[in-house]
């Protein structure tokens, strides 16, 4: 199966002539496809803006976020009344 065929969505990109060089380089470099370095790129995109990966990266995020708030709530110390003596 294709890439088309699992779900992935094609579009058209365009670069200039010498960041296609670069990147053909860099791909033969780290022996990655054009696919791989743009799958990582927009990864690394996505990570920096705090946009979830994928759906099980979501949950974790969620559940993160929901314990730590839920943790705070409980390490509060609690409030002593001083009584009279």
């Amino acid at each position: 199966m294709g890439r088309g065929e699992q779900g992935f969505v094609r579009k058209l990109i365009a670069f200039d002539d010498d960041t296609f060089d670069k990147l053909k380089q860099l791909g033969r470099d780290q022996m990655l496809s054009l696919q791989d370095l743009a799958d990582e790129a927009f990864m690394d995109l996505l990570e920096k803006h705090g946009v979830p990966a994928d759906l099980k990266d979501a949950l974790r995020r969620s559940a993160a976020a929901h314990g730590d708030s839920a943790g705070k709530a409980a390490r509060k110390p609690k409030k002593t009344r001083k009584t009279a003596a």
